[in-house]
């Protein structure tokens, strides 16, 4: 689990238990093995799962709101089967095609299995079979959201409100990742290409990296000087440090204008787009601040070292 999914869509959890919402975190072993993930081996994928639910815990994501639930849970009811074809016919393919993003496929693909047809009906049926109020994820999933906003009517289901979190930026340059349309937006089109992903494991930050994997990566990272735009390493500051941490500590030389620390994204913001921040400063500081940030999750699986053992084993593939 890189840390877009568990500090991003992670902090947006404890918000929503925070005001009263009880949350099912979906461990969604059908739809993986619908897109080969893990190679398509459902062993494989329900450990995953299990180690997600690792994750969460490290992250301090638990209590008697927080429930998990896989998908064959609710695959094995007839009624979720009935309710995945009435979405299908109630819509077109087109439509459909569209909701691919979610399974990390461009729109324009081609070359997909008739299986990925199923994709986005299973996961507005979710929502139905659940009874969800809200629906939570990152902005990848919104047209599959919205898939199942546009058929409640049509099929008398309450309609879900949707919320849709940021997907953090990989620490490569933006313009060098993933080719084909995504969404018609040019702006999220942008976002979820230039996302976070554990394919990609030297431009990626896993949640129980060392301080020194963090700091090697972080360092290695696109961080250009005064650019607050297309800028990784103050993604990270913006989306995962500060959330976390409510500052960042800025250390440097006295010659440099000495130590400094940030109360709010927005001070280190103006300061940085001035020139005021050394990217090497913000690097430094950044990886210090994400370390302590998951220090829960490294202690947890110090704890619990077979499950990340048996995770690491896994060969990933998409």
């Amino acid at each position: 689990m890189h840390i877009g999914m568990g500090l991003i869509c992670g902090s947006k959890i404890k918000d929503m238990v925070d005001a009263g919402f009880d949350f099912t975190i979906f461990l969604a072993d059908w739809h993986s093995w619908i897109n080969n993930k893990l190679g398509g081996n459902m062993d494989s994928i329900r450990l995953c799962g299990e180690y997600f639910k690792h994750c969460f815990e490290g992250l301090g994501i638990r209590g008697q709101r927080v429930n998990y639930l896989w998908a064959s849970d609710i695959a094995r009811d007839i009624s979720y089967w009935e309710k995945v074809i009435r979405i299908a016919k109630s819509t077109s393919v087109q439509r459909i095609w569209r909701a691919l993003p979610i399974m990390g496929r461009s729109m324009d693909s081609s070359d997909m299995e008739s299986a990925s047809v199923f994709y986005p009906c299973m996961q507005a049926a979710d929502i139905f079979q659940l009874k969800l109020d809200v629906a939570c994820g990152g902005v990848d999933q919104r047209k599959a959201h919205m898939l199942a906003r546009d058929t409640s009517e049509k099929l008398n289901m309450k309609k879900p409100t949707c919320v849709h979190t940021h997907l953090l930026m990989g620490l490569s340059e933006p313009e060098c990742r993933t080719e084909g349309a995504f969404d018609e937006n040019t702006e999220t089109d942008k976002e979820i290409k230039t996302k976070m992903s554990k394919s990609m494991p030297s431009k990626c930050i896993f949640v129980h990296d060392s301080p020194e994997d963090i700091k090697t990566k972080i360092g290695s990272a696109f961080c250009p000087p005064k650019d607050v735009k297309s800028n990784p390493v103050l993604e990270i500051a913006k989306y995962a440090v500060f959330p976390m941490m409510n500052r960042l500590e800025i250390e440097r030389p006295t010659k440099y204008g000495g130590p400094i620390t940030f109360r709010t994204y927005q001070e280190l913001e103006i300061a940085y787009s001035k020139g005021e921040v050394h990217p090497l400063d913000m690097k430094n500081s950044v990886a210090n601040g994400l370390s302590l940030a998951l220090a829960g999750v490294r202690k947890h699986f110090t704890e619990h070292p077979e499950m990340l053992k048996k995770m690491m084993a896994i060969e990933v593939t998409r």
